[in-house]
């Protein structure tokens, strides 16, 4: 079991943390219950299944993702979190991979799970 994120602005590093040790599992429970994750800019997915299928296709590439956080807004137990994020290099399949961009992620809080993500955009406003 992983620890809880008790702080939001480390909701972003515990992400690529997970991310880089390909823990599916455990990069899921950073999710909230009907979270939406947007992995194309406009192209939401929401349900826990769509959601691991999407974040597995991430995975796939083989890649670490580095995350550097620019700001976090709280309000009580609704958070903002915007980072700027990168995955670049040679995928496993061979091919060249240039992604990043910055989140705009919403999260909520609660005192079992701590920061989770109800709204995971990757894009941020694309």
């Amino acid at each position: 079991m992983t620890s809880p994120v008790t702080s939001l602005d480390q909701l972003p590093a515990e992400f690529a943390r997970r991310f880089n040790a390909r823990d599916l599992t455990a990069l899921t429970a950073l999710n909230a219950p009907g979270a939406v994750f947007v992995p194309a800019p406009g192209q939401p997915v929401t349900g826990d299944l769509a959601v691991a299928g999407a974040l597995e296709q991430f995975l796939a590439i083989g890649l670490p993702i580095s995350m550097t956080v620019r700001n976090v807004f709280v309000n009580g137990a609704v958070g903002l979190a915007i980072a700027d994020w990168k995955l670049e290099g040679t995928a496993a399949d061979g091919s060249q991979v240039a992604l990043g961009g910055s989140t705009a992620d919403v999260a909520v809080f609660d005192e079992e799970h701590g920061w989770r993500y109800a709204i995971d955009n990757p894009f941020g406003t694309v």
